[in-house]
């Protein structure tokens, strides 16, 4: 198992993983997949100086990735706050792999400059819930009923961790 930064032939893969998450219909608001050139923007605004992308490889396959994401960017008195987010191939979800690629994260942040990671997600994400919490991560907000799937009505939540100190809360 490996994690690194991302080439960009990585692409197509990453969409891929990410189409996944689309069709489940609990990991994204996103209804409609992407072709790769959709997501050349999003991929190209993440550097590994400052916002990375996290690709995460078994046997020289990716089957995963995770990234940071600027909150409320150009607002200087949040520049020590970042999003994260993750993805798991399906045939390898529940097997550990998001615990050993948020962990890479976490232990990234102090080398970013980030002090606190937010994740903001669907209230019915049960899965990532569970790693979030695994790691620390608490609810720190709730926005009921604002997402409109075709077939459900779901809630928007927030999740926070504090970087500082997290050494001592992980072992």
């Amino acid at each position: 198992m490996n994690i690194r930064w991302p080439v960009d032939s990585d692409l197509p893969e990453l969409v891929d993983i990410y189409n996944q998450a689309i069709r489940s219909g609990v990991a994204t608001g996103h209804t409609q997949e992407f072709e790769n050139v959709d997501r050349m923007n999003w991929f190209k605004n993440h550097d590994q100086s400052d916002y990375p992308i996290y690709v995460l490889e078994l046997d020289h396959k990716i089957i995963g990735y995770g990234s940071l994401s600027p909150y409320r960017k150009g607002r200087q008195a949040m520049r020590t706050i970042a999003e994260v987010s993750f993805f798991l191939d399906e045939a390898y979800s529940g097997q550990g792999y998001g615990s050993v690629l948020l962990m890479k994260i976490i232990e990234d942040c102090p080398r970013l400059k980030i002090k606190t990671l937010l994740a903001i997600l669907i209230d019915i994400n049960e899965k990532s819930i569970g790693l979030l919490e695994k790691f620390g991560f608490q609810k720190w907000g709730h926005i009921p009923d604002v997402i409109e799937f075709e077939d459900k009505t779901c809630g928007h939540l927030i999740y926070g961790l504090k970087i500082s100190g997290i050494k001592d809360k992980m072992g």
